[in-house]
Formats: C-alpha cells, structure tokens, sequence
C-alpha cells in the first residue's frame, strides 16, 4: 500500500490516475495488474472513474472522495485540519505532537466538533467500550493527553465528566479528583469510593430519594459494595415500597450482591423508573444474557407492567440485545406476551435490523419486520440477499442510478466511528458488501465487487478495520475464505490496536487454531497461479 506525502497534490494524484488508464488501454501488464488488485472483473477499457478509484485504493482510501478530503485535510491549516491531527496524536499517544498542536493552535482548547459538545478533551476520556479494568481503561482511553489537555486550560463540559461514571473509568475519575474538576456530588463520591464523605452527606439528610437512588447504582457500577448499602439504607427510608419488596424477597445484602453483578450497565432510567423497578428490568436482561428462557419468560408474567406502552423503550432495548446475539427464541417469547411495541405507531426507532445483518443473523428479519419495516436502501437489500432488488440501484450500463444519499445507509450512526467522512455512493457501497458477505450471499457480493465495491474497505463494526476482522469473532470461515479468494488484503490493520485480522484471532479471540488457518491461507493464495 502506498503512503501518502505530508503535503499530497491533487494534481498529482489526477495524473497518476491519467495515466493509469492510459496505460491499461495501451495494454501495459503491470498496469492491468494493478487494475485487477482493486477491480478484478472490471471491463476493459479501464474508465477515468475507475482509474481514479484504483488510486484511491492504492493509498488506502476506500473511494476517490475519502482520498480527496484527506488531501484537503492535510493541505489545510484551520482548525478543523489541526483538530484532526490532535485526534490522531491522541489516538497514537503522541503527547509531544499533542502539546506541539496545542502550542500551535490554542483555540483547539475550546474546538468542538459540529454534533458533539466533548471537543478533544472528551476524545482522550471517551470510552467505545467498558473500560472499568485497568486494562481496558489503557484500551479505550488516553489519560496522559487528557491530563496535557486539562493543565492547557481545556474546557471541561458537565458531558465529559459524566462520561466517566458511564465508561467506568476509574483512573481518569482520580486525575478529574486530583485537578479539582469533579462535582462534590453523592453520585461522583460513591464512584471514588469515599465512604466518610458519603456517610457524611447522608447524615446531613440533603438527598432527595432520586439522587439517593442514582448514587445507589453508581456505587455499584464502581463495586463499592459497602457504600451501595448505606445508600440502599437511604432509599428505603425514603421509599417504604422499595423496602417491602427487598426485605420481603432476597433481602438487603443479596439485592446489593445481585444489581453489582447481574444487573446490565445500561440500565440508566433509574431515576425516572425507581431502584425496584430498574432491578426487575435488570432480570429480564441477565435472563437474555445467561440463556435463561424460563426465567425470562417468567418475569415478564410476573412484573406485566414491563409489557406495557410506558414501557416500550425498554422491550426496545430487549429486542435490540436479542437481536445482536442471535436470540430468536426470546423474541418469539416477548411477541407472544404481546408486548405494547407491536402495537406502537410510529414505532420506536431501533438499530435493532442493522444489528441483526451486522452479526449474521439475518433469519431474524421476518420478526423484526412486524415492528420496523426494513429500509428500502442498497445496504439492506444486499444483507438479505435480494439480488434482483439490489440491481435497482444500478442502470443497463452497470453505472449506479441516481440516489438521495440521505436515503441510504452507511452504517449511521456510527459512520464517524469509522472515520468515514460526508456520504458517498463508494461508502454505501461498501457497506452492502459487507452485509452481503457477512450474511454469506456470495453471489450479491460478486455482483458488488464487479460494480465498484471495495473488498479492502475499512468497514467494520464499529472501528476502521476491515470486513475479515469483523468475522474473526463470527467464527465465519466459509465467508473468510470467500473474501481471502476474491484477494482481501490481509495485512490491513485495525484502527485501535493497529493489528491485522490473525493478530485478532490470535490475541483477541485467543483463537490459535483460527490464527494459524488464516496464516496458512494467505501462503496457500502467495503460491496459488496467478
């Protein structure tokens, strides 16, 4: 793959399509070669379009747009060109080249992006994952350019603060302590663990039952078990209800045991819904979560308040998970207690279609379908298979048809997560390949890559890596293979761990055999005929 200059010329990059195509026509072997890497039935002779597209792809762009802005990126010098080089410092943990863009552009302190109110301070403390344990806290965050950023004077925002209670990140919660930049809250001294102080506040009875509650789950997403119980003590002395159906069940500690470590971290509407019913939701979700059908089934009888309308976003919330993992079952259970949201009109909005075809599991769709009906876009046409319908996206010349591309998905919400900047048809594209792929609809995929589709895109789940990475945690050899024949490059590397998809297996997944499949089909394809 070719690198980029620091300072790429557009010009440059047009006459090395130019001439690309011009070499192809004058049937230059290593011209055609090169062609055939990222269009491989592309029809000769090769197009200014496509040739463009090869050179794109020959720097690791995905499409000539994405190639384009990034040349604009770097020739730029505003703050949104400086701002994207301080995420990239961030990412890499390049403090020097962090303190040097700050030094360079001191508006960067105060620099938001168009939807998010975090700027570059949220960047460094945000959390795609869990990030509770040390290890993973290394992972997802970057606590040393966060602390380069607060001593420059960043803006702290109430969102980034609270975005440490909900990644759990306990060691940014003690540099946020150490600067003085937490809120002495009941809820911010239960994360830290400090006892006395929530002992304190507590006996000078200035909480209200919400605040006691919120503090309550708080300690117990952080595990202090013993401040969870002081506050548990306050709860019920301000809601007697709460305390008959603990102390009449389980019983105090055993509740406290149970929300630390069977209740699911999303459950945050504990402050509009009350400590009993946050922990019964928690139920139905560990049930889902342990494979637990009889016990699912029987809370919801039990609680039928769950099945009600004031409670859509919850069964919602069930679907979605039930979707994600594959649990047929459990849905087909809910439907069958007749649940408020088959009735819902409009219905509730829900990733829980775009999840489904992302993981493989696309047998759910009929289900799914008689809440959410399935968008009439490229992408979804290709995760269920429906070729003839996907040929409509494309005129008799096989050039695509004119779209509204605010009409078609490309992973919304998370196409920034994938660093995949304003929509194009190539992005569009690129995710039909992907679930057409995953859901192993070979022949959809075939048709895709013929028409501009990147097999070497940096679609993923959620993070720029490629279309093999995401199958490793599918065990989906049979779709591995089929983008390892059609010439994936397998020595992509994934944006966080900077890992190619057998390091995944390998590390990841801690999948030896698959690692060592994947090694032995890249030398099998090396000494394949060409």
């Amino acid at each position: 793959m070719k690198s980029l200059p620091e300072r790429p010329s557009l010009d440059s990059l047009k006459k090395q399509a130019k001439t690309l195509a011009r070499d192809v026509d004058a049937g230059d072997a290593g011209a055609i070669a090169r062609m055939r890497v990222h269009l491989p039935k592309s029809d000769l002779p090769l197009t200014q379009r496509n040739a463009q597209l090869v050179i794109a792809r020959e720097y690791g762009f995905s499409g000539w747009q994405d190639l384009t802005a990034e040349v604009s990126k770097r020739l730029g010098t505003g703050l949104e060109w400086a701002a994207a080089q301080s995420q990239r410092a961030i990412h890499d943990n390049d403090v020097e080249r962090l303190k040097q863009m700050l030094a360079e552009y001191p508006a960067l302190l105060s620099w938001r992006e168009d939807d998010d109110h975090n700027g570059l301070l949220g960047f460094a403390t945000g959390a795609y994952g869990d990030a509770f344990r040390d290890e993973s806290e290394r992972w997802f965050t970057r606590a040393s350019s966060a602390e380069v950023l607060i001593d420059a004077g960043a803006v702290v925002t109430p969102a980034v603060v609270d975005g440490l209670l909900v990644s759990r990140a306990k060691g940014l919660l003690e540099l946020f302590r150490r600067k003085g930049l937490l809120p002495r809250t009941l809820k911010f001294l239960s994360a830290l663990g400090d006892r006395e102080a929530v002992r304190a506040m507590l006996d000078d009875n200035a909480t209200d039952a919400a605040a006691a509650d919120d503090a309550f789950v708080t300690a117990c997403r952080f595990e202090h078990a013993a401040i969870a119980s002081l506050l548990l003590d306050r709860s019920i002395a301000l809601d007697p209800e709460l305390g008959r159906n603990i102390d009449g069940g389980l019983g105090r500690a055993a509740f406290v045991n149970d929300f630390i470590h069977k209740t699911p971290l999303e459950l945050d509407h504990v402050t509009e819904v009350g400590l009993w019913k946050t922990f019964v939701m928690g139920q139905v979700l560990w049930a889902l979560h342990e494979r637990d059908l009889p016990s699912f089934v029987d809370v919801l009888r039990r609680d039928p308040w769950l099945l009600g309308d004031d409670y859509v976003w919850f069964q919602t919330g069930v679907i979605g998970n039930a979707a994600l993992n594959g649990l047929e079952t459990y849905i087909v259970a809910l439907f069958e207690l007749h649940p408020a949201i088959l009735r819902r009109e409009p219905p509730p909005r829900s990733e829980a279609i775009e999840w489904a075809l992302t993981y493989g599991h696309m047998h759910l769709i009929p289900l799914l379908s008689r809440i959410w009906p399935l968008p009439d876009d490229l992408p979804h046409a290709a995760g269920i298979g429906d070729l003839s319908r996907v040929k409509r996206w494309f005129d008799e010349t096989g050039a695509p048809r004119p779209v509204d591309l605010d009409r078609q998905s490309y992973n919304d919400p998370r196409a920034r997560d994938l660093h995949w900047s304003q929509r194009s048809w190539q992005h569009v594209l690129d995710m039909a390949l992907a679930l057409a792929v995953i859901n192993r609809h070979f022949d959809v995929a075939d048709f895709l890559l013929e028409h501009g589709a990147n097999v070497n895109t940096t679609w993923n789940s959620h993070e720029p890596a490629s279309i093999l990475h995401h199958l490793v945690f599918l065990d989906d050899y049979e779709s591995m293979q089929y983008l390892i024949d059609r010439g994936i490059d397998m020595t992509i590397k994934d944006y966080r761990w900077g890992s190619n998809a057998t390091g995944w297996a390998r590390h990841g997944k801690r999948d030896e055999a698959m690692a060592n499949w994947l090694e032995q089909a890249e030398r099998r394809r090396a000494l394949a005929p060409r």
